[in-house]
Order: structure tokens, then C-alpha cells, then sequence
């Protein structure tokens, strides 16, 4: 399946995550084993603990909602953190990144979803963020794109609505405040059950755990 997937991402240039959470050890090295080398984990104790014995040139994603008290643990190592959803978040990882002299990257996490138990931001409050004299002092955080969870339902007409959206707030966050920034041009959406979805929609970046894994 892993290879299979590859194949069609790599039709359209997107990049694959394979979400591991909850996997052993095992079943990660496997998929390395098989050429794959991001791999996505919500639980930054799991993380942890993963990083330390398997192989050195994965680049671990931190993709579920992460709490500010937990961002030093991940800090030495973490290639990406997908869900920024908060100023003092990101003032955290700024803070953590400088102590382990590391420029982290980061997405914005937008609230796409009708679901009010999602976490992320609004548009006007990315604005507003993106605007204030806290974020320009940041130096060890780089904005490289956006990140959204559509709504969990079968109607797709109201996922690839959701997708839009967010590739609307990614386009408009381009032109406004990165027109010249090579490193924000990504868009991180869509996971195993609309995948396809999503990269119709322009998603640079899928999150897949169940379909490569097999279900929890």
C-alpha cells in the first residue's frame, strides 16, 4: 500500500506523513524499511520515546494539538509541528527552538471544520498575530505553511469545501505576508479517508496513518 500511494502522490508532487501514532517500534522500522522517512505522532511522550531508537534521518512530524509545557521535549529534534494553533504557542516553540539553537519549522492551524471540538485559528486572528510586534521578534520559528482538519462526514461536497477554504486562507496569507518567502508553500490536509480529496483541492502535504498502518 505504501508504495502504491507514493506513486500517486508523487504524481501531483505531495508530500506523504505516515501517521504512526500508537504503532510499535516495529511496524515504523518497516515502513522505513521500505523507503518512507516522515512519519507523524500526536503524543509527544510517544514521540519521544520513538525518536530515541529508531533510525536518525526520519523527520518526525508533531501533528496533533500540542500543549505548550510539552514543546521542550520535542524541541531538540522535531523537523515540523503541524498544529499552531495559538500565539503563546508559537512564543514557546520560539523560546525552545533558541535554547536548542534550531530555526523550527511550523503550520498554522486553521478551524475549517464545522466540528466546534477542532482547534485552530481564524483568519482574522492569524492576521492579527502575523501583524503584532510579538511574532516580528521571533527568530527561531519559520512559518512554512498552513494546516486544517475537514469535517468528519461523507459528504464531500462539504470536505472539498472545507479544503478550499483553507487553500483560500493559504493564498491569501501568501500574498499578504510570504509574497517572497520560498519556505511558506505548504498546505497540510487530508488524511486516509479523503486524501484524494484533498490533494484535488491543492494539498501539498497528506497525513495517512490507518490505510498504511491498517486501522487502530
Amino acid at each position: 500500500m505504501l508504495q502504491q500511494i507514493l506513486k500517486e502522490l508523487a504524481a501531483t508532487n505531495t508530500t506523504l506523513v505516515a501517521v504512526s501514532k500508537t504503532k510499535p517500534i516495529e511496524a515504523i522500522q518497516a515502513m522505513y524499511d521500505q523507503g518512507q522517512r516522515i512519519f507523524g505522532e500526536n503524543r509527544v511522550q510517544e514521540l519521544v520515546e520513538k525518536e530515541a531508537v529508531l533510525p536518525k534521518d526520519i523527520e518526525w512530524h508533531q501533528i496533533g494539538h500540542l500543549q505548550t509545557n510539552k514543546v521542550k521535549y520535542i524541541a531538540p529534534f522535531v523537523s515540523l509541528i503541524h498544529a499552531v494553533d495559538s500565539l503563546k504557542l508559537l512564543k514557546e516553540i520560539n523560546k525552545q527552538a533558541a535554547k536548542n539553537d534550531r530555526v523550527i519549522d511550523c503550520l498554522l492551524q486553521f478551524h475549517i471544520a464545522e466540528e466546534s471540538s477542532k482547534f485552530g485559528f481564524d483568519e482574522a486572528e492569524v492576521t492579527a498575530m502575523l501583524k503584532s510586534e510579538t511574532f516580528k521578534e521571533f527568530e527561531n520559528i519559520r512559518i512554512v505553511g498552513v494546516m486544517g482538519m475537514a469535517t468528519f462526514t461523507d459528504n464531500e461536497a462539504q470536505v472539498k469545501q472545507e479544503f478550499r477554504q483553507l487553500k483560500s486562507h493559504f493564498d491569501t496569507l501568501k500574498d499578504t505576508f510570504f509574497s517572497t518567502d520560498i519556505h511558506f508553500k505548504e498546505i497540510s490536509m487530508g488524511m486516509s479517508g479523503d486524501y484524494q480529496l484533498a490533494v484535488s483541492e491543492g494539498s501539498t502535504m497528506v497525513r495517512i496513518g490507518s490505510l498504511l498502518f491498517g486501522s487502530r
